[in-house]
């Protein structure tokens, strides 16, 4: 079973194993291939997002499309009428399509592990006090991007310019290695609504 996943830019990738495990837990007992669709290798890469559903479709073939936008400072549901749009004024058949909206960005979904903050970090025995947000808090905070930024900086236990070097975003993406088990994110408005739209396309389509 293949799906590709559409999204803003290249820090999304680390969405592929949260959407691999939402499959698995949707019923998908076929083996999973998710790929990202990645513009920054074209000359010329499509810009709008009907655009790229297009490209994404004839260059990375498969049974399901995953197109992420983060809310930032609009409603979800505005993300949603643009994604819904964009599908309508793509040409050519498009397989079945699920919506990615968190309510600000996507890295508020790794902010519930602090073991795997620490392990991607670097420094997985730590004993800094990190404080992470209440599960029922993350979709509401701001800036959860700086947040998490802020929490890895703080596991790393780096300082002066050891930690001037520490490269945050690519922290995120060990996590989303790290992380096998998401089950406390359903508990996220948003993140239920994809669920349920993954369950739904999936028992429709008999995976």
């Amino acid at each position: 079973m293949r799906f590709t996943l559409i999204s803003d830019g290249s820090s999304d990738q680390a969405l592929l194993p949260i959407l691999s495990w939402v499959l698995i837990q949707s019923g998908v007992r076929s083996p999973i291939n998710g790929d990202w669709a990645d513009w920054g290798r074209f000359r010329n890469p499509p810009r709008s997002l009907a655009r790229k559903i297009e490209s994404a479709v004839r260059l990375y073939p498969c049974d399901l499309l995953f197109i992420h936008r983060d809310a930032e400072a609009a409603e979800p549901a505005v993300r949603r009428d643009e994604i819904r749009r964009a599908l309508e004024s793509a040409g050519g058949p498009v397989p079945p399509s699920v919506c990615i909206v968190p309510v600000r960005m996507m890295e508020a979904w790794f902010l519930f592990n602090e073991q795997a903050i620490r392990e991607a970090a670097g420094n997985p025995a730590g004993r800094e006090a990190l404080n992470l947000p209440r599960i029922r808090e993350i979709e509401t905070l701001p800036d959860p991007k700086e947040v998490l930024y802020r929490l890895l900086r703080d596991a790393s236990g780096l300082s002066g310019r050891r930690l001037k070097g520490f490269r945050a975003a690519s922290a995120i993406h060990r996590m989303a290695e790290i992380i096998d088990d998401f089950s406390p994110l359903p508990e996220l408005p948003a993140f239920h609504e994809l669920h349920l739209e993954v369950r739904e396309v999936a028992e429709a389509r008999g995976w």
